[in-house]
């Protein structure tokens, strides 16, 4: 098996793109067996198309291993509550996902072992961890992690080298925007030079009703990274919260002295993992062609697969050229 050198490290948020593909095809397109394919069929799409994109060097998909990881939910109980499976039949702490996708998800699995692709997962961690662990260690190549997920613009770094950039795929693939730290600070309104931190801190002010998390009453996200850039951290702004000094409004003041437990325990929900235990499922080095090609192909004659399959193979070879 030959391997294409040079090329990016990209880093794929998986459960976030395979939802995409779900929502975004008809569940009505099936296997010969009955089952549906739609997310599996997008979802290999997808990896078609960022492969051709990005001429990656090397590929990692990023799982979850813990969808709502106990630290975080001790942190703030609500974290993600209103995903949780309230079915009679749901095991404690499942999370309510359509019943045509759960099985799709070892299909995808499946796909991507055939097709010689590297998966990612930290024991009690999310893909977000996974992917903040990646990408914070890497010293050889440029990096682009592709999510839906707008937390994962935290993880944008000029330096050091080498650059990080998210690919923010929230509305979509095809309307997808590669963002750095210039990219960040002229859309959210952050300082330029700590960009992706400052994300993060504006989005603990901000919250995210998606992910459960409230933020402080009576701030938006003007508001928020206003402050943030202002004070320059979260940490800088707490501590003026108590400095009778400090260039604040009294009523912003009081909002964020009323809300500093709360900001102390989500900071660390909002901020990824940097350094987590990550185990790959094979190397991260990009193939140029499938890893088991007679798996590949029995795979996608048995998941109505064909179609997408041979323009992941496409991708894989062409770059070589």
């Amino acid at each position: 098996m030959t391997s294409a050198s040079g090329g990016p490290l990209l880093l794929l948020d998986g459960a976030s793109l395979w939802f995409r593909a779900f929502h975004a095809i008809p569940d009505k397109i099936t296997a010969p067996d009955g089952r549906s394919v739609n997310a599996l069929r997008g979802f290999t799409d997808m990896v078609a198309s960022l492969i051709t994109k990005f001429a990656p060097g090397r590929l990692v998909v990023c799982l979850d291993l813990d969808w709502r990881p106990a630290y975080r939910v001790d942190l703030v109980p609500s974290y993600k509550a209103h995903r949780l499976d309230s079915s009679p039949e749901a095991a404690p702490g499942a999370e309510s996902v359509p019943d045509t996708l759960t099985p799709q998800v070892e299909m995808i699995l499946e796909v991507l072992e055939a097709a010689g692709i590297a998966t990612g997962g930290a024991e009690g961690l999310e893909a977000d961890d996974v992917l903040g662990t990646l990408a914070t260690r890497e010293r050889a190549d440029e990096v682009v992690v592709v999510s839906g997920d707008r937390d994962l613009l935290q993880l944008v770094r000029d330096e050091p080298a080498p650059p990080v950039r998210v690919f923010y795929a929230g509305r979509g693939l095809a309307k997808a925007e590669l963002f750095g730290p210039a990219e960040v600070s002229a859309k959210y309104g952050v300082p330029l030079e700590n960009a992706g931190p400052a994300y993060a801190d504006m989005a603990t002010l901000r919250g995210d009703a998606s992910d459960g998390l409230p933020g402080v009453a009576g701030i938006g996200e003007k508001s928020a990274a206003t402050l943030i850039s202002r004070f320059g951290s979260l940490e800088a702004l707490v501590a003026a919260v108590e400095d009778p000094d400090a260039d604040l409004a009294q009523g912003v003041r009081a909002r964020l002295r009323a809300a500093g437990d709360y900001l102390k325990a989500a900071a660390p929900v909002v901020r990824v993992v940097r350094d987590a235990e990550v185990a790959l499922s094979r190397s991260d080095v990009l193939p140029t062609e499938p890893a088991d090609p007679d798996r590949l192909r029995a795979l996608a004659s048995a998941y109505n697969a064909e179609s997408p399959v041979t323009r992941l193979i496409t991708a894989l070879g062409a770059r070589t050229a």
